[in-house]
């Protein structure tokens, strides 16, 4: 209850539209009760053979309710309809400004294939709330009242009658349908999350599937996946097709009891014949708008689990967040990290255990050592990806806690081991950097880089992840957006690690430039050129080991010198 409380918290400043629609909604159901209502008239009055002028009522009537339906019924579909599109968009923006912040800390437990099933299914889903959920009893519930004021007016004990198989109708029903179909909604969601899952690691791994065997086994799973959510799905539809029967069932019984409660007052003269078929078919007609009920009753089941998948991402609070009166980054650009500790959640070592380093403005650094030592936490730390467990990192004197996390990232260039390329064109991948930058920008930046062929590219798609490219061309095209972004602060984290020996000391030779008079943060395990660097810190299990130039650390028995023997033995073999 509290999660649907919270949804339909999200959509109130829509309120009144939602009332608009609803009240449009009635007057649709109210017209069909008004055309059957008058054309039984018509016809039970012509049985009589009485003037023309008798029937112009009915035949007015007739010619409105008939007109006014159809043009209530679109304006109902075109208010409702609108209502929900606003809805659908106002659920995506708060979820994207919700869960922006949690990026990547909070989010690296779940899969991208969940997480797509819930930014576009499970929200896709919620805009079951207004048409599905909350409409329907409201426009059931006004035409049980109207119904009950056109019986009364006959008939107490018809109004009665008729209020209890509406009642029938718009509890018993959804309550028997709810028990029948109780988990079945939530378990179709499921299976389509596991599809999505499935599908997503075809895709993206069907080479691996196919060298280890496996893709067999896969396919099974997706098929086995697949008639499990068939299976609901039968199930599923035998409770609609009941629902639909006993509704129907219900409208009979209560023309049969209506007949029967009001016939007898006929020979009295309580009633004529001609009232006795309008009340008949306004009965039936009354039964329309108890037809969806028994379904908002699995949609809310629906939203409601969709509710709580959502929740359970949006409640977890962000590991990081900007100050309310965050500091201006300042024109001092020297860094220092000061007895630096971090542990992952979950994670009884640490990944940095204390260390203390400092880069003065300009200067060239390499961070080194070998897988797991923590230096890509410093990178994580550095863009405020995560919180430090214990001790700051400080940009001329200032905690980086302190200033706008957006300013920070556009102050600080990254090239990762793993360059993420949208499925788009040249062009738009490097607008990430600077969103405004001219096409002589772009190609001055592509030129830099090694890539002047793709000048004239610019408007060429580049595939899924940038698959239409080589690695080194991805990674050159990650340096294009550095040169494009023109951050004071340069961190380089494995940014050749995937390259071949020719194509790495290209683009090591293309980041040399574009970082003169920059400072700069090389994070690798490939000890490459380290004569260039001014100074190279040694981690390994999360501690600094020694620190000092290529020359200096060389000339001692150190982890620094047999990382560097061990490489370059290894290469001249």
């Amino acid at each position: 209850m509290r999660t649907f409380i919270r949804l339909t918290a999200i959509v109130r400043p829509y309120f009144w539209w939602m009332a608009l629609a609803a009240l449009i909604g009635f007057a649709t159901t109210g017209s069909g009760i008004g055309l059957l209502m008058t054309s039984a008239y018509i016809i039970a009055k012509a049985a009589l053979q009485p003037p023309m002028a008798a029937l112009q009522l009915g035949i007015v009537g007739v010619r409105f309710f008939g007109l006014a339906r159809g043009v209530l019924r679109y304006a109902e579909r075109l208010v409702s309809h609108n209502t929900t599109f606003k809805i659908l968009a106002k659920l995506r923006l708060w979820f994207y400004d919700a869960i922006e912040p949690l990026a990547p800390a909070r989010l690296m437990h779940f899969k991208s294939g969940d997480l797509l099933q819930r930014v576009v299914d499970d929200i896709q889903s919620l805009e079951n709330i207004y048409t599905r959920v909350l409409a329907p009893p409201i426009t059931a519930l006004l035409v049980a009242l109207l119904m009950w004021f056109l019986a009364g007016a006959y008939s107490l004990q018809a109004a009665l009658l008729i209020l209890g198989f509406h009642l029938l109708a718009g509890l018993g029903v959804p309550l028997l349908t709810m028990q029948l179909s109780r988990g079945l909604s939530v378990g179709i969601m499921n299976r389509k999350t596991d599809q999505q899952l499935l599908a997503l690691d075809l895709f993206q791994g069907v080479g691996e599937l196919q060298v280890y065997g496996r893709l067999a086994g896969h396919l099974q799973a997706m098929r086995t996946t697949e008639a499990a959510k068939l299976q609901l799905q039968r199930k599923n539809a035998l409770v609609e097709g009941l629902q639909e029967s006993l509704t129907g069932l219900l409208m009979n019984g209560a023309v049969i009891t209506i007949l029967w409660a009001l016939i007898p007052k006929v020979s009295t003269g309580g009633i004529n014949g001609i009232s006795l078929a309008v009340i008949t078919l306004a009965v039936m007609a009354s039964f329309e708008p108890f037809i969806p009920l028994p379904a908002a009753v699995k949609h809310l089941e629906a939203d409601r689990h969709a509710g709580n998948r959502l929740f359970e991402i949006l409640d977890a609070k962000p590991e990081t967040t900007s100050p309310t009166v965050p500091v201006n980054f300042p024109a001092n650009l020297a860094i220092q990290a000061e007895n630096l500790s971090f542990t992952y959640p979950g994670n009884r070592s640490k990944a940095l255990d204390s260390i203390t380093f400092s880069v003065p403005a300009g200067q060239h650094i390499a961070i080194v050592g070998p897988s797991g030592a923590g230096k890509s936490t410093i990178t994580s730390l550095f863009m405020r990806f995560w919180n430090s467990s214990k001790g700051q990192i400080s940009i001329g004197g200032i905690s980086i806690s302190r200033f706008d996390s957006e300013e920070l990232r556009r102050n600080i260039a990254l090239v990762s081991q793993r360059t993420y390329l949208f499925a788009e064109t040249i062009r738009e991948n490097l607008l990430l950097a600077k969103p405004d930058a001219t096409d002589e920008e772009l190609r001055n930046a592509l030129s830099l880089c090694g890539l002047s062929g793709f000048s004239s590219k610019l408007d060429e798609w580049i595939g899924q992840h940038g698959m239409k490219l080589s690695g080194g061309e991805r990674q050159r095209l990650a340096i294009a957006r550095v040169v494009l972004q023109n951050a004071p602060i340069i961190i380089l984290d494995e940014a050749t690690a995937n390259l071949d020996g020719i194509t790495e000391k290209e683009v090591t030779e293309t980041l040399a430039a574009i970082s003169r008079g920059k400072t700069m943060i090389t994070i690798t395990h490939r000890l490459k050129a380290m004569d260039q660097y001014d100074n190279i810190i040694v981690l390994d299990k999360g501690r600094i080991f020694e620190q000092g130039a290529h020359e200096r650390l060389m000339s001692r028995e150190g982890l620094y010198r047999r990382m560097w023997e061990l490489q370059h033995s290894t290469e001249m073999g």
